[in-house]
């Protein structure tokens, strides 16, 4: 099938009220282009100086998050446009995310990344450790950075019930929280992660597969 006909599939199985962060990652701007012209306008990139190139030959409407794991040191290169940075994880990069916004007069939205899985390659905090984040002074004095939700990802596993315990874990510690994003749920998963409450879910392969 098509980029258009995957994509449209992906939709179908999406309530609106979710939000549908296109994976393109590695993928070439032709890809990200067919999706766009299919009315698709939010991508996720996991590098990046990958994303950076891709910001400046694509359309400009494009809604650019960054999904993989943020070294500091990258913030200044995105700051001034990035919509969306999934997956932080401590506060000093939070600080950072701050003090970049601030030079381009923007406040950039953040999601905190939970560690839900039992694999130990997982990268995440803590609820424990999200709260004292959430609560903390310095944060609250970060007026050009907006902490919008929480993310995790579930074990890479085909145990189903592992990985929907994982999700409600996660779930139900959004729930005691005041914010508005819950991310969670992959090409994979995405359809129970939505069952378990997801409002955004990240897809890369069931819409644009191996076509390299």
């Amino acid at each position: 099938m098509s980029i258009y006909q995957d994509l449209s599939l992906v939709k179908k199985n999406i309530p609106k009220n979710v939000t549908l962060v296109a994976v393109s990652k590695t993928k070439p701007n032709e890809f990200i282009q067919e999706a766009y012209n299919a009315g698709q306008r939010i991508f996720g990139e996991n590098k990046v100086q990958e994303m950076v190139e891709k910001h400046d030959a694509l359309p400009k409407d494009i809604e650019w998050h960054l999904i993989g794991h943020l070294q500091k040191n990258k913030v200044k290169y995105m700051a001034s446009f990035v919509s969306l940075i999934h997956g932080v994880g401590n506060l000093s990069c939070l600080i950072e995310i701050n003090k970049q916004a601030k030079k381009h007069n923007r406040i950039i939205k953040c999601l905190l990344q939970a560690k839900i899985a039992q694999e130990e390659t997982k990268f995440g905090l803590s609820f424990s450790e999200i709260e004292t984040i959430l609560n903390s002074n310095k944060v609250k004095l970060l007026d050009n950075i907006e902490i919008i939700g929480v993310m995790g990802m579930a074990s890479f596993t085909d145990n189903q019930d592992q990985i929907k315990k994982e999700f409600q874990s996660l779930k139900s510690f959004y729930e005691t929280t005041q914010l508005k994003a819950l991310s969670m749920g992959m090409s994979g998963d995405y359809q129970l992660a939505i069952q378990e409450g997801s409002t955004m879910v990240r897809i890369g392969s069931a819409i644009f597969g191996s076509r390299l």
